[in-house]
């Protein structure tokens, strides 16, 4: 599943209005359908197991990759990338840890697009650490609510308030500004258009602030999706899924929404919450130290 060219049936490089129409088709799968194609697919890689938890997947690559199209890069190709994350996603999936795929998926759907973002920008000397792939993916949110989207320096005020928020140091943040303002950016360019609007508002992402944030840390996303996936094996059902729809869901529900579903009060729902990510929290610390990877 390296290749998206050799598993989809269709890319939006060969036009993205057509390859928006056609992911609309197919179908999402239950639960249970689910689960026993990735069961297929991890104990006998069922090559059409695969294909069908992809292609039921690819309206939520395309719906994240939006919220990736102020960065001046063709959406095709970004929504290619994400569709590449989503393949290692299904190779990765292990459905008895008891979550869906696209809870799972979209943290490598992010991570994904992300690295091409970085990777496009060739941004040699921009550096890889966590606190500056973080000013890379929030500057241009940062200056917007300030009202300073120009090109140009930032006032020393509005340098000192995104370093103090983002944890780099003042130099940082006028080196990146002006990287991303020279004359062969396109930050701030507007989205080339094709003559058929409508599929932006189709997919538009509201949250693209949230995209922007997730995984700016990159560098230790394998391990800690690993640890995740543990630590979620340690709750009950319950706990299980008020955290993955409270947490972990593309549009996370409310405590009204579930104290419904669980025909409880809201309140209850929200201690269940609270205990149970304290024990998720607890459950992945003790992992990482057994692992090596946090100090005992």
């Amino acid at each position: 599943m390296a290749n998206t060219n050799s598993v989809l049936p269709v890319t939006p490089e060969g036009g993205l209005s057509r390859y928006l129409a056609e992911i609309r088709k197919f179908p999402m799968l239950e639960k249970d359908e689910e689960f026993m194609l990735a069961k297929r697919w991890q104990e006998h890689e069922d090559a059409e197991a695969a294909h069908k938890l992809v292609t039921s997947h690819l309206r939520l690559v395309a719906k994240i990759a939006m919220g990736y199209r102020g960065y001046g890069l063709p959406i095709a190709e970004v929504i290619s990338e994400g569709n590449v994350g989503l393949m290692q996603s299904v190779k990765k999936f292990d459905p008895d840890k008891g979550f869906r795929l696209a809870t799972y998926a979209m943290w490598w759907i992010r991570a994904s697009i992300q690295e091409y973002i970085l990777r496009s920008w060739s941004l040699v000397k921009m550096g890889t650490t966590a606190a500056q792939k973080k000013l890379f993916f929030n500057l241009r949110r940062m200056k917007s609510q300030m009202k300073a989207l120009e090109d140009g320096d930032l006032h020393p005020d509005q340098v000192e308030q995104i370093a103090t928020k983002l944890g780099v140091t003042d130099d940082d943040v006028i080196s990146m500004n002006r990287r991303l303002s020279g004359p062969d950016a396109s930050l701030n360019a507007p989205m080339r258009a094709d003559g058929e609007a409508e599929w932006q508002d189709w997919l538009a992402d509201d949250d693209a602030e949230s995209a922007e944030d997730e995984l700016a840390e990159s560098d230790e996303f394998s391990s800690r999706m690993a640890l995740l996936q543990e630590a979620m094996a340690g709750l009950n059902e319950r706990e299980r899924h008020i955290i993955e729809e409270r947490k972990l869901a593309e549009e996370p529900k409310t405590l009204e929404d579930l104290a419904q579903v669980y025909n409880v009060s809201r309140e209850r729902i929200r201690q269940i919450e609270v205990r149970a990510f304290e024990k998720l929290q607890t459950e992945m610390l003790r992992l990482a130290q057994e692992k090596g990877l946090a100090p005992a």
